[in-house]
């Protein structure tokens, strides 16, 4: 399965919601504690047992924790720094030309992007300055921030179906939902007993959210009656890194953790847990599934590889 080597340590991977053949990744050296970052661009090769190939490459001063594609430009990615800026790409431009847009807002560091798959003209970034902020890419300033977290905000997920929708998730042990129309977040869950890391919605039931945290543990929650999740997913033996549901089969998704396996569960049946991916020697912190191809995985992590490979084979295999 094709593999690719950065020369820093992988922090997020992302498929392209418009080629099936092209990901990105975000590094940062030095496990993102100081100095540099890159944002690669890559290309699956035609044969499974040849290398992924190198589109282009962005260098940043900062490590880069995080990105998402454009749901409008093909072309465009979006990126979350550790200097607090949120930095607009356009992979058709050479590195010169680049980046489109430095936004400066956040005070901390910048840990998760969002693009939003329904208006598709804005995109959410999250900091560990407690805040959440929203952009549109036709203004250089955010349209709104969202200050009601007591430590970082690790995540920031748009609602698959409603526009005005998001979630985030946080340090301080709290999943909130919010709508971009009202003065404050209109749910509190408080999920876990240690800090949540990620959350994301189910991409068929837009009431339905995981939660990934520092117990080890994913929760799946019915936003309608959050007194109790509706399954929790014991198998990681580490901290959760992120969770993402299946784009292609509700029950499914796909976690990854600092215990160095990817996972992927079905939520729905006793035996959650229905595939275990051991590739990675170093925290696994980084994991996508395909929009437009039914079980391709990606996954980057603190060992500087990116692999990519269909569910149910083996990631190293040649």
């Amino acid at each position: 399965m094709p593999v690719f080597k950065t020369p820093f340590n992988g922090y997020s991977v992302k498929f392209s919601p418009f080629y099936e053949s092209r990901l990105a990744v975000a590094t940062a050296q030095n496990f993102g504690i100081l100095g540099n970052g890159r944002l690669h661009v890559l290309s699956l090769p035609p044969a499974p047992s040849s290398p992924l190939t190198e589109l282009i490459s962005f260098d940043t001063a900062d490590g880069v924790y995080d990105l998402a594609w454009s749901e409008s430009h093909d072309s465009l990615l979006i990126a979350a720094l550790a200097d607090g800026s949120v930095k607009l790409y356009d992979t058709a431009l050479p590195p010169t030309q680049n980046p489109l847009r430095s936004l400066q807002e956040h005070t901390r560091e910048v840990h998760s992007v969002d693009y939003n798959p329904t208006r598709r003209d804005s995109f959410i970034s999250s900091s560990w300055d407690d805040t959440i902020k929203l952009w549109t890419l036709d203004r250089p300033a955010s349209i709104r921030t969202f200050k009601e977290h007591a430590y970082c905000v690790y995540s920031a997920a748009w609602n698959p179906r409603h526009t005005d929708v998001f979630a985030s998730a946080s340090g301080d042990c709290t999943v909130r939902i919010w709508d971009v129309r009202e003065p404050g977040s209109t749910m509190i869950i408080p999920g876990h007993d240690f800090e949540i890391l990620c959350c994301d919605w189910n991409k068929y039931d837009d009431c339905i959210i995981a939660t990934a945290s520092v117990d080890k543990s994913i929760k799946v929650w019915d936003v309608r009656s959050f007194r109790a999740p509706i399954s929790v997913l014991n198998g990681h033996g580490y901290a959760v890194r992120k969770v993402k549901f299946s784009p292609h089969h509700r029950n499914l998704m796909v976690s990854c953790s600092y215990d160095m396996s990817v996972c992927m569960w079905d939520f729905m049946v006793e035996d959650a847990l229905v595939g275990r991916y051991d590739h990675h020697t170093e925290f696994a912190v980084g994991v996508d599934i395909s929009v437009l191809v039914d079980g391709l995985m990606a996954s980057t992590g603190w060992d500087e590889l990116v692999y990519v490979w269909q569910h149910g084979t083996d990631p190293r295999a040649p």
